[in-house]
């Protein structure tokens, strides 16, 4: 019989934490909505004490799914542990997630402190906290750089004071797999009550191992792993899930399986990747555009005569019909609906019947539609709901001919229009946007990404502009690359507290 690895999906907090992806509330409830159906264990829905934003999160997702667990990340201080609880107050099953560094590095530069003082409030925090829930999970923090022997002395005593999961994280993707191996192994066969735990990992990608050491740490008696989708997560990301799945799933022979749907992967990617703004690289394993793509002649022939010669995974294992239906502008109603719901959107008839007037348009001045694409035109609705609206926008512009922008906005209903020159007409247009907006604002990364090959391409636009402190995200996509710039510049504005 087949022993259960339990997924633990840290996107809304570790994955939330990369800059730019940050997500509002009703964002990340889609989020854990979208991960309760791919059939994760628990989901770490953020850092409660961290901010009210995060509070509210916690406390709302505790509220929109049913059966995984929902974990709240602490430190290991009390007041932490207090709003932590508050937070989790509606979830049906509630873990709370507290621990603190173990590494000489923490325990000498974080804490100014010594390994029995530590040990200590490792076992202080695990009490508390399961004073308020039975399910206490306890990290140690750059376990991958702490020494095994105090490793294996602080893992036992927070077991033995009541903690049900132990985390053991490369928080620094430090460490080589068979350095990981070594790590689970001794503390499964150094640590007294080992057994009363589950041992989980939570691999970073610094040097490109996360996947590596998860594997590595499952193969030597992890239970847990602790992931997120697309492997997003803070500097180089974190171990991602939809590799760890496949991988078991891939090899049958070590007798581990998961409660992940794995036709739900793609989708799920999609919905986050399109959520946080956060493009997948086309080579990215499992989810990218390329995973399941053949250029070589060689490697053609040989699919086309047996799959198995070159996949080891059948796309439609998570998702992807290799069979799709080809979208062109003589495309009906059906055959849209049907490629949106592949890529997780559902829609009504009404604004189906939207979607597909956009829809014409884009196949008429393209080749071929790409899902991307129409997640581009899926996500228009959203404009709608927009106090500011981009009404018109004319750009002049050529060799020899300084560039202007005239661009006309609809504020709440109100008309107002302006004209400027700029260095180039994307800056024409938006000094022409901040002329009607008279707010100080200040563009701080402008990225543009081409969603396939061609002229005719849909790109896409991620802005961030800081205002008043604070920095907000914005998003369009749109074949005339000015308008997705000046689009995305109005999203963020959109999203300024007033």
């Amino acid at each position: 019989m087949a022993e259960r690895l339990f997924i633990f999906d840290t996107t809304l907090r570790d994955g939330e934490q990369v800059p730019g992806c940050q997500l509002n509330t009703v964002e990340k409830i889609e989020v854990a909505k979208a991960l309760e159906s791919l059939g994760v264990d628990v989901i770490e829905a953020g850092f409660p004490i961290s901010s009210p934003g995060d509070f509210k999160s916690v406390e709302e997702i505790s509220k929109a799914v049913t059966w995984p667990t929902i974990c709240a990340l602490t430190r290991g201080i009390q007041k932490d542990i207090d709003v932590a609880f508050d937070a989790l107050q509606y979830a049906k099953h509630k873990r709370i997630h507290t621990g603190i560094g173990t590494s000489d590095y923490h325990i000498k530069y974080k804490f100014n402190s010594n390994k029995e003082e530590i040990m200590e409030r490792a076992v202080a925090a695990v009490k508390y906290a399961k004073r308020y829930v039975e399910d206490v999970e306890f990290y140690c923090e750059d376990a991958g750089r702490t020494d095994n022997v105090y490793l294996a002395r602080i893992v036992e005593a927070v077991i033995k004071a009541g903690a049900t999961v132990v985390n053991i994280p490369d928080t620094t993707g430090y460490c080589l797999p068979t350095e990981f191996a070594e790590k689970i192994r001794f503390l499964m066969e150094n640590v007294n009550g080992v057994h009363k735990a589950i041992i989980s990992t939570h691999c970073h990608n610094d040097l490109g191992m996360a996947t590596a050491n998860t594997m590595a740490g499952i193969m030597n008696g992890a239970r847990q792993v602790e992931v997120t989708i697309n492997g997003i997560g803070e500097r180089a990301g974190n171990t991602a899930m939809e590799e760890v799945v496949m991988a078991l799933r891939s090899h049958k022979e070590l007798g581990i399986e998961t409660n992940i749907n794995t036709k739900n992967i793609c989708k799920v990617s999609r919905v986050v990747s399109n959520l946080m703004n956060m493009p997948v690289q086309a080579n990215k394993a499992i989810v990218g555009r390329n995973a399941f793509s053949h250029s070589s002649g060689i490697h053609q022939d040989g699919v086309l005569k047996n799959i198995q010669t070159y996949e080891i995974i059948d796309p439609k294992e998570v998702g992807i019909d290799d069979n799709s239906i080809v979208l062109t502008a003589r495309s009906g109603r059906a055959a849209l609906k049907y490629h949106l719901q592949c890529v997780g959107v559902e829609l009504t008839q009404e604004n189906l019947d939207k979607v597909y007037e956009g829809f014409l348009k884009l196949a008429d001045s393209k080749k071929y539609v790409t899902d991307d694409d129409l997640l581009m035109l899926a996500g228009k609705d959203r404009v709608a709901t927009h106090r500011i609206k981009l009404d018109y926008m004319q750009i002049t512009s050529g060799v020899g001919v300084k560039p202007m922008a005239s661009i006309g906005l609809n504020i709440a209903g109100e008309k107002f229009e302006a004209v400027s020159l700029g260095n180039g007409p994307v800056d024409a247009a938006i000094k022409a946007l901040k002329h009607i907006i008279q707010k100080k604002m200040n563009l701080q990364e402008f990225l543009i990404q081409a969603i396939t090959k061609g002229s005719d391409d849909v790109g896409k636009v991620h802005m961030r502009v800081e205002y008043n402190g604070n920095v907000y995200s914005g998003f369009a996509a749109n074949t005339d690359i000015v308008a997705a710039s000046v689009s995305a510049y109005i999203d963020a504005i959109n999203k300024f507290p007033d």
